[in-house]
């Protein structure tokens, strides 16, 4: 167990299920010291008056960017969350998602030929928005489904019933896949540059999810300069920790952790279970502790 989560998400992230109080509960029972909520494209949770319980919160959010024609997550630590810029994003993507979330539906209900509970996915979609994560819950707890061939995989014992709800994303509706619906993302230089504004530490989320071992294009996203890599991922293997290890180390780069804790949609991550060596959370907890010094 780790002292340090940078990378968790509240109710105000679409996929998310905790509010910012039960996420600060959750890490006090853990005896998790330095957390920061990394909504997406979101800084609503820095709005609820909460309890800190002595946790050092560290305000943080994560941005959906486009480089090369892929889409990326860049966690900016250190923000402030009352700038205009993040409602200014948060509504555009909203307005967009709202729009694409019929088209995904749509999409899924054919290719699949399953039965979805409208009633039941609006209840659990407060803002409207339809994520792959949410239909896939529904759809797996309507009987009418246990047997369609195509969510077999998806069921306790199936080859991805690990973390079903978000494999179901990866699998249908991540870009490539057939219910994608494209939503229009800052580029990574346009979240450089507002990060730099204020002065935010900027690390590249879990990139053992969309860069993998692609060493051009780490080069290529370290050259646009970033200042660390979340090598301590829930994601990541050993194997993949050490690649990203690698390039932090040969390039000076923070070498950061996150569990990327969701809840239900992610159900075999837990907040705190980073992985990260004592001696390299000793470093990364020191420069949290300069970067909330300088907010102050």
């Amino acid at each position: 167990m780790n002292k340090i989560d940078l990378h968790m998400h509240s109710l105000y992230s679409d996929d998310g299920e905790y509010t910012p109080q039960m996420l600060i509960d959750m890490a006090n029972k853990k005896a998790i010291s330095y957390i920061a909520i990394t909504d997406h494209n979101s800084t609503k949770a820095y709005f609820d008056n909460v309890d800190k319980k002595g946790i050092e919160i560290i305000p943080a959010i994560e941005l959906d960017v486009t480089f090369q024609d892929k889409d990326f997550h860049l966690l900016g630590y250190g923000i402030d969350p009352t700038s205009d810029i993040f409602e200014e994003i948060e509504e555009t993507i909203l307005e967009q998602e709202l729009a694409a979330s019929q088209m995904r539906l749509d999409v899924i209900q054919n290719i699949l030929n399953v039965y979805i509970d409208k009633v039941k996915l609006d209840a659990l979609s407060p803002n409207g928005v339809y994520v792959a994560e949410t239909i896939c819950e529904v759809i797996m707890e309507d009987e009418r489904n246990r047997d369609n061939p195509y969510l077999k995989e998806y069921y306790p014992g199936g080859a991805r019933s690990d973390n079903p709800y978000v494999n179901f994303y990866w699998d249908y509706c991540a870009k490539g896949k057939p219910a994608y619906v494209e939503i229009k993302y800052i580029t990574l230089e346009d979240a450089l540059t507002i990060y730099r504004k204020q002065g935010a530490l900027v690390v590249l989320a879990h990139p053992g999810n969309n860069v993998k071992e692609n060493d051009q294009l780490m080069e290529d996203i370290i050259d646009s300069g970033i200042d660390g890599i979340e090598v301590y991922s829930s994601y990541h293997s050993a194997e993949q920790i050490d690649y990203y290890k690698n390039y932090a180390q040969s390039h000076q780069l923070l070498m950061t952790c996150g569990s990327d804790f969701h809840g239900k949609t992610k159900p075999r991550v837990f907040m705190g279970e980073c992985r990260m060596p004592k001696a390299e959370e000793d470093i990364l907890i020191n420069e949290i502790r300069k970067l909330m010094k300088q907010s102050t």
